[in-house]
């Protein structure tokens, strides 16, 4: 469906907006980490969706409109917050991250090793830094076009582009490092993937 300019019947914005609401929770929590604070972001989304919800136009992606205001509402409270407390975050994140992997044990069974592996995938993605894990969450996840991200995001079609590829590889490296320690592979595994 192509945009219009005229703004979609205020009765709408239940049958638009909320069939979404999980995928917007979804990256809500990819730029919070924490459920108690997405479920609180997006609220806040779609408290200032239906307040400016004119400004929706009828045959437009509703993820990427809430989308962008979810973005922007949590860089708003974060900025706020930052002014207000300052904190060491390189230490803090240096104890979340080792607490983390100290948690993570290698199982034996496939099973565990299945959930082991989706968590190593959670932990990765969480661990990237903010610019390359939104663009990440973003198209990987939410099958966004690079054309929307850019638009949520703010940025060229080419740094969407290149966060992606730095994200992934990045993603790359962080698993392979755990299937290493994990045991899951050796490391000639490795080697001849990349000669393959």
């Amino acid at each position: 469906m192509t945009p219009t300019d005229t703004p979609p019947p205020p009765d709408d914005f239940e049958r638009v907006a909320l069939p979404v609401v999980a995928d917007v929770m979804r990256f809500a929590l990819s730029l919070t980490r924490e459920r108690a604070e997405a479920e609180d972001l997006v609220q806040d989304t779609y408290l200032a969706a239906r307040r400016y919800w004119q400004q929706f136009r009828t045959g437009s992606d509703v993820r990427a409109w809430l989308f962008t205001i979810a973005r922007h509402r949590y860089y708003r409270v974060s900025e706020r917050a930052e002014r207000q407390v300052a904190v060491d975050d390189a230490g803090l994140e240096s104890l979340a991250a080792a607490s983390i992997e100290h948690a993570a044990l290698p199982s034996l069974t496939a099973e565990l090793e299945r959930g082991e592996m989706r968590d190593a995938i959670r932990r990765a993605m969480q661990a990237l830094p903010t610019v390359y894990r939104e663009v990440a969450v973003l198209v990987d996840w939410h099958d966004q076009s690079y054309e929307t991200v850019a638009g949520i995001l703010g940025v060229p079609i080419g740094t969407v582009r290149s966060r992606l590829f730095r994200a992934r590889r990045l993603l790359q490296e962080a698993l392979q490092a755990h299937a290493l320690d994990s045991g899951l592979v050796g490391p000639h595994s490795l080697g001849e993937e990349r000669r393959s």
